[in-house]
């Protein structure tokens, strides 16, 4: 977001400091004053820094500077990647060609750059079989390593055992 900054007649202060259109300090001169100079080259008295003691201000075309700053902020928004989480959800006791389908899945999502969150859940007498959760997960990874790369090993919590996956670069 854009802040906004004080200009012109909004200026309370007595004094400031102030820099002219082309970068040059003109001093500390008065309000008054350092709005009469702004008017005469018809731009802008923008306060930049008013925590400053005193505060700074410069001379500017001030819708231009908005302008520009809105332009900056978008293109840097273009540039941001955004990274989805994907689930897939499987059980201990999962067939080969079912876990090869999700693995299929999986590889879709990690060429579009997503993360994988595979998740093995155990019901009942399952709980007491942590390991071939843990053998399901493994094994899924190694249908995915040519995508992937395990970026959370797998941890139990709760009925749940969870594994994330990164794309490879």
């Amino acid at each position: 977001m854009i802040k906004e900054l004080q200009i012109n007649e909004q200026i309370r202060e007595k004094e400031v400091r102030v820099i002219d259109s082309d970068g040059t300090q003109l001093g500390v001169i008065s309000t008054k004053e350092a709005l009469k100079i702004a008017e005469g080259k018809k731009l802008d008295l923008v306060v930049v820094s008013p925590n400053a003691e005193p505060p700074v201000c410069r001379i500017m075309n001030y819708g231009k500077y908005k302008y520009a700053q809105a332009k900056k902020e978008k293109e840097s928004k273009k540039k941001q990647k955004v990274i989805n989480v994907k689930e897939i959800r499987m059980t201990p006791n999962i067939e080969d060609h079912d876990l090869s389908v999700k693995a299929k899945n999986a590889c879709k999502f990690l060429e579009d750059g997503d993360r994988v969150k595979v998740v093995v859940r155990f019901r009942g007498r399952e709980l007491g079989h942590m390991d071939a959760g843990k053998e399901v997960l493994m094994q899924f990874a190694e249908l995915t390593s040519e995508y992937s790369v395990i970026d959370k090993q797998p941890i139990v919590e709760g009925k749940n055992m969870t594994m994330f996956l990164a794309p490879k670069k």
